[in-house]
């Protein structure tokens, strides 16, 4: 999840002679100055601050410091942030970061489990604002699970992280609120309501995160929009939606399995959310 700012100073030298800069230093000093005071890259916005205006800890292990109180409204779960991030294992290895995608920040969808659950956790006490570090013990983390090479099993985790702005949705449809992350420009493919569509994507509610994942099994989910299986809410966010589009979609329970739920996965009145790519419309790809 990231692009870099990065500082390019290149102002007239070549349009000075050497006896002008011997006789009047100002100019060089100015351009020290800007390089000093310019912008910073993503992942410089997160190193920490020696002055830590507070602190919190909890009695599962999460610990949270601030070096900076936002001063916006507090983090609720089904909203979208754009977050900076940066996760360090104990001994300072960096294993995770929008600045590894070369991107200034990331979207975050609280509460439907986007990473371990201790992220959801820390969630439910930052503001819009907020630069903080958070400690993640091993069983808020990956805890036994491991990636080979980088992240050995029991391995806390410790996060620096900014929060940004809200993401509203793109659009709502009877409650269905997707947001449109990335799109093709110009692109007039367009999924109707008698189309046949292919979508590679990950399905979860919030008791039961990513239940299903078409990328592990290489092979997109095909499917007829008047299909009489599908979701309602996911039918109705997918109208007019283009290919290639990436997709976040948060159906209701009304728009969904409602009362009833679905088999063990979706809870009785539970929420779902999609997060997808559209890959086929009506045999293009």
């Amino acid at each position: 999840m990231k692009a870099i700012f990065v500082v390019a100073l290149v102002i007239g030298c070549a349009a000075c002679s050497t006896e002008g800069v011997k006789k009047d230093p100002k100019p060089v000093k100015k351009q020290q100055e800007e390089v000093q005071t310019g912008p910073k890259t993503a992942e410089q916005l997160l190193e920490p601050y020696k002055t830590i205006q507070a602190k919190k800890e909890f009695p599962n292990g999460l610990r949270i410091q601030w070096f900076e109180k936002g001063k916006g409204e507090a983090l609720k779960e089904g909203e979208v942030y754009e977050i900076n991030y940066k996760v360090k294992l104990v001994n300072g290895e960096v294993i995770d970061g929008n600045h590894l995608l070369k991107r200034d920040w990331l979207p975050f969808l609280v509460g439907y489990g986007m990473q371990s659950k201790g992220w959801d956790l820390a969630m439910q006490e930052l503001h819009e604002g907020d630069f903080t570090e958070v400690y993640l013990p091993a069983n808020l983390a990956r805890g036994r699970e491991k990636i080979d090479g980088l992240v050995p099993p029991n391995s806390p985790n410790i996060i620096f992280l900014r929060i940004g702005k809200r993401i509203k949705p793109t659009r709502v449809i009877d409650g269905t609120r997707v947001w449109c992350l990335e799109e093709k420009k110009n692109n007039d493919v367009i999924i109707k309501d008698v189309s046949s569509v292919g979508v590679h994507y990950f399905v979860g509610s919030q008791s039961n995160p990513r239940y299903d994942n078409s990328y592990q099994r290489n092979l997109p989910f095909r499917f007829h929009m008047d299909d009489f299986g599908l979701v309602p809410g996911f039918r109705k966010a997918l109208i007019n939606a283009k290919l290639y589009d990436k997709l976040w979609i948060i159906v209701p329970a009304d728009q969904a399995y409602g009362k009833k739920g679905y088999l063990d996965l979706v809870d009785p009145n539970e929420s779902m959310f999609y997060d997808l790519f559209i890959a086929e419309v009506d045999g293009k790809d």
